[in-house]
């Protein structure tokens, strides 16, 4: 069996390791010279920095998983106990105890709340549990949490919804939500760790997924963009390369329709990713002089265009940069790079009183970094209406929103198809 797979990132290498091992020649094409797809390294004037600052968590069981197959492990994350800080308002820390304690814990003893708002979060945890985390028919997640008291809405399941869906929580899904929520904090104390890159995101998994394909006698095309699928009586071919038994596309969506449109049989899955809306995702990297630190490497913000700060010295030793996250739409986008790199600076030095102009700014933009994950999004699925090919990447259906996690298990799931 030969099996080709269109698209380096997460979910394309995760279904190519997982092949690989089972003995089976895989041919990967990436049209970047960097593996990674939407979590990939970029060099900044020198450094070795990201297109955006993403998180893994506790739950990310198949990453976790894959990242131990090729020889990457837990050595290139930073493993915290659950932790969410916004300076001066509210700190919920998570101890070292079994679940569910760590959690309660977790609540009665947060910083900022009042005795009876730790107790409607407890309460409100108790009645999704109950629920088995399942609702009768989707709704949004502002409708979910609206009899929380506000200060639980800003600070807690509004910024968890906004980072792990990338979607308002005026039109994210509920019970995507809910499924995040499930297998985080309602799961195992472990699941609801913080997993925090110590290095850049193609050396994290990517890179090493990449070695170990090729010394399988598998093998990956960098800077090898196919433009064209062809359907054989057996088999199918891309830009005439092949002949594949099987061919994985594991593409962004928005390319799927240069491929597919040829293909009559497809028109239901041109439908449906066609009908997807978008999200993006701004990572605003600011330089400061190596002295600046922030009082933890993840810390939330607000009064203003970003929600989370990352200390990019604290994990992985690039001393002075600071990094921002601007999650989904918002009147960001209505403001220039350097507009914006000076209101996320004062986000900043409302945090470190004192601080000066940063020495260099970088914003980044993924206007399509994820779909939007609405109530009752139609997703296309793994198998395809044709014989041996098959989709991977995060839109995939499944219980996950656009995550990494989401993309290996798609990944994974297409690896399982076929082997079958």
């Amino acid at each position: 069996m030969k099996v080709g797979i269109i698209g380096a990132g997460y979910a394309g290498l995760a279904c190519a390791v997982e092949l690989a091992e089972a003995g089976i020649a895989v041919d990967v094409f990436e049209a970047s010279r960097t593996l990674g797809g939407r979590a990939r390294a970029v060099e900044i004037d020198g450094q070795t920095l990201d297109n955006g600052a993403h998180i893994l968590i506790g739950a990310y069981s198949e990453t976790l998983r894959l990242m131990e197959k090729v020889g990457a492990g837990e050595t290139v994350l930073q493993r915290h106990p659950l932790r969410l800080d916004f300076p001066g308002r509210i700190s919920i820390k998570a101890p070292r105890l079994p679940a569910p304690l760590h959690l309660a814990w977790a609540l009665l003893s947060a910083e900022g709340l009042s005795w009876q708002e730790k107790v409607a979060a407890i309460r409100f945890m108790r009645a999704l549990k109950k629920a088995r985390f399942r609702l009768p028919r989707d709704i949004t997640a502002r409708q979910l949490i609206a009899n929380q008291p506000p200060i639980l809405r800003h600070f807690l399941w509004e910024p968890l919804c906004l980072a792990a869906l990338n979607t308002p929580v005026d039109i994210a899904s509920a019970q995507v939500f809910l499924n995040v929520l499930r297998d985080t904090l309602a799961a195992d104390r472990a699941a609801s760790d913080l997993l925090l890159p110590a290095t850049d995101f193609s050396a994290m998994f990517p890179e090493p997924a990449a070695h170990h394909i090729e010394v399988r006698g598998g093998r990956v095309f960098r800077s090898t963009r196919i433009t064209g699928i062809q359907k054989l009586v057996a088999g199918w071919t891309a830009d005439g390369l092949g002949p594949y038994d099987h061919l994985v596309l594991a593409t962004a969506p928005y390319h799927l329709p240069a491929l597919l449109a040829p293909i009559p049989e497809l028109a239901g899955v041109l439908r449906q990713v066609e009908g997807f809306a978008w999200q993006p995702i701004v990572t605003v990297y600011l330089h400061y002089p190596p002295a600046t630190r922030l009082p933890f490497p993840m810390t939330g913000v607000e009064g203003g265009h970003a929600q989370w700060l990352f200390d990019r010295c604290a994990l992985c030793g690039q001393a002075g940069w600071i990094v921002a996250v601007i999650s989904g739409s918002g009147p960001h986008q209505q403001l220039s790079q350097d507009a914006l790199a000076d209101a996320v600076h004062g986000q900043v030095a409302r945090l470190l009183p004192g601080l000066l102009a940063p020495l260099q700014t970088r914003v980044i933009e993924e206007k399509r970094a994820t779909f939007a994950c609405t109530p009752y999004l139609d997703r296309p699925t793994t198998a395809t209406s044709c014989a041996n090919l098959w989709l991977a990447g995060d839109y995939v259906a499944s219980d996950y929103p656009a995550t990494i996690e989401g993309a290996i298990r798609s990944g994974v799931a297409a690896s399982k198809a076929i082997l079958s």
